[in-house]
């Protein structure tokens, strides 16, 4: 089993370290390798360094005060005029996240999947902190960088219970 599948968890703290762009890249092309419906390919990727603006996207949710001091946070965008199958949506967004997310552990980044959809006041924070056009819809936000402390690291979180064959009782 792919180790980063197993080793992948929530970090919030970063050391100062910058990212640079090409790991940014590296992070975004494993996002783009997601499956979608259709292949509509939803995403886009607001990348963001500037300390003022990570400290007022850290605003958009109570649990969001880790972006303030990642390196860099990734804002993933739904792109209205990309869909095919608009029902389908989250489930892409969804599969580019969890992409970005699994890359960030395989390169012993950390980084955490930060819920902003369907919370129409998270949307709205972040579409009129960025000024986005109505067509881009804000998912989630993934701040990245080095662990401080504790990063990722294997926890069995495996559970027979739960696997059900043919019917659920």
């Amino acid at each position: 089993m792919m180790k980063a599948i197993q080793e992948r968890r929530s970090v919030r703290r970063f050391t100062n370290e910058m990212i640079d762009d090409k790991t940014i890249e590296t992070l975004l092309r494993a996002a783009m390798q997601a499956p979608s419906a259709a292949n509509q390919q939803p995403w886009e990727f607001l990348v963001v360094k500037d300390p003022r603006m990570k400290e007022l996207l850290s605003k958009v949710s109570p649990y969001a005060g880790s972006i303030a001091n990642a390196p860099v946070a990734i804002v993933m965008l739904a792109n209205k005029e990309r869909l095919q199958f608009a029902e389908n949506m989250e489930q892409d967004m969804g599969a580019a996240t969890e992409n970005l997310l699994l890359q960030a552990a395989d390169m012993e980044l950390g980084a955490v999947w930060l819920g902003v959809a369907p919370v129409e006041a998270r949307m709205n924070h972040i579409k009129e902190l960025f000024d986005l056009p109505d067509h881009f819809v804000p998912y989630a936000v993934v701040p990245v960088g080095v662990p401080d402390g504790v990063g990722n690291r294997f926890i069995d979180r495996f559970d027979a219970t739960r696997i059900h064959f043919e019917t659920v009782d």
